[in-house]
């Protein structure tokens, strides 16, 4: 009998078993959705993968944050959204469209070096949003006020 090749390591099982957790298929299929939706609120998890409920949606995902797989941020009021806790970046939130663009967090270096120098004040950029109006939406809003002659 030939002994097959041991399969690689899966990063998810051995982190959870790691933190004294067995591996599911809804941890599984939630940490999936995660990683393919990007940004994503429990509602939308809870939307790609049906067979799972949401409370069940909501617990994984507080597990899975708690053992530093997952990262959330508030990208507008309502529900945190959820990201892999690997993939450091700073958001920009449009007030009109909700779009969101993701940016380096070494965009806000200059910022962080100034608040520790001055204020001793630790950045934490997992949680940095900056909201405003997207290039789209304040073209827009320029084109609708030239036609109706507001010149705000």
């Amino acid at each position: 009998m030939t002994r097959q090749p041991d399969a690689p390591p899966d990063p998810l099982a051995s982190r959870l078993r790691e933190h004294g957790l067995r591996m599911t298929p809804q941890r599984r299929r939630v940490m999936a959705a995660v990683t393919q939706l990007v940004h994503a609120t429990p509602d939308q998890v809870a939307e790609a993968v049906p067979e799972i409920d949401l409370t069940t949606v909501y617990r994984t995902l507080e597990v899975l944050e708690q053992i530093g797989l997952l990262a959330h941020t508030h990208l507008g009021h309502g529900a945190p959204s959820y990201r892999l806790a690997g993939d450091d970046h700073v958001h920009l939130v449009c007030h009109s469209c909700s779009s969101v663009v993701d940016l380096p967090a070494d965009l806000t270096d200059a910022l962080a070096a100034k608040l520790l120098a001055e204020q001793q004040f630790r950045l934490d950029r997992s949680h940095f949003t900056v909201f405003g109006t997207c290039a789209d939406c304040a073209a827009r809003t320029t084109h609708a006020a030239s036609k109706t002659g507001d010149s705000r």
